[in-house]
């Protein structure tokens, strides 16, 4: 009896024993993970509180994308995250352009994530396009580059556009009319001319893009906004510029005195 009695002890305290062990360890990993999610929750707040003191100039690249995978990843440290998105696409342009698939295949990056990055991009190209509807280009021509640069940049094909305005210059539709290698076989005046005609525009905007990243025009984009300077004055409607979207500049006509040339060479030729 008594050494059986001496047994059940030894079982009760050997269980006893367990019982105090596992709350013990689960506590410890429990504190751990708790320090661990309020160091990065902290350093969360901080890249916040850095944001909406002095803007996204006081963060690096990687922050700001670490920063913004907290929207995806809310219960997770997404620093490491963001610096192998860096470290993969090179730059935070590089991250915002690449193709969602190939944000996925970055360890960490899930649906959410993906869909977030490509997301940002998206609505803030929407945001710009309604910020100049209906507002005088004259006073935000800026604007527009921003709206075209964001839209058109880092594509891999060439997009011909056509910013159609009012008799107040306001922007009053813009639409795409070509995808693909650009030529003078492709650009017809009189389908642009009709089209301003139906949206009741007196002035045209054009822009299209480099895929090369160089903005620099070829003599074929001067003879193409040659004949499409001509055509609008034979109708009395104005063009104001055409943009070339390069990598990280453009080229303006108008600014570079193109459009004046080409206008007064029109003014030359009718006369003559």
């Amino acid at each position: 009896m008594n050494h059986c009695f001496l047994k059940l002890v030894q079982v009760e305290f050997s269980l006893a024993g367990l019982i105090l062990t596992l709350p013990f360890g689960i506590s410890k990993a429990m504190t751990n993970r708790k320090t661990s999610e309020k160091d990065y929750l902290g350093h969360r707040k901080r890249l916040r509180e850095r944001f909406l003191k002095a803007g996204p100039e006081s963060l690096s690249d990687y922050e700001i994308i670490e920063l913004l995978l907290t929207f995806a990843i809310p219960r997770r440290d997404t620093k490491p995250i963001a610096k192998k998105l860096i470290k993969e696409f090179k730059t935070i342009q590089g991250v915002f352009e690449a193709p969602r698939e190939d944000l996925m295949s970055v360890s960490g990056v899930g649906e959410n994530a993906a869909f977030l990055i490509k997301f940002i991009i998206e609505a803030s190209s929407y945001y710009l396009k309604e910020k100049i509807k209906k507002r005088e280009y004259l006073h935000s021509a800026k604007d527009v580059l921003k709206y075209l640069q964001i839209s058109m940049k880092g594509l891999k094909h060439e997009i011909f556009k056509v910013i159609f305005l009012n008799s107040r210059n306001e922007i009053i539709h813009t639409e795409t009319l070509h995808e693909g290698t650009l030529n003078q076989s492709i650009v017809y005046p009189r389908k642009i001319i009709e089209k301003a005609i139906r949206y009741n525009a007196s002035g045209l905007i054009f822009v299209h893009n480099h895929p090369s990243g160089h903005p620099k025009p070829s003599s074929q984009d001067k003879e193409i906004t040659r004949n499409l300077v001509f055509a609008a004055r034979m109708m009395d409607m104005d063009v104001y510029d055409h943009i070339i979207i390069g990598e990280n500049d453009y080229y303006s006509f108008a600014e570079n005195g193109d459009i004046k040339h080409f206008k007064e060479k029109y003014l030359i030729l009718k006369g003559g």
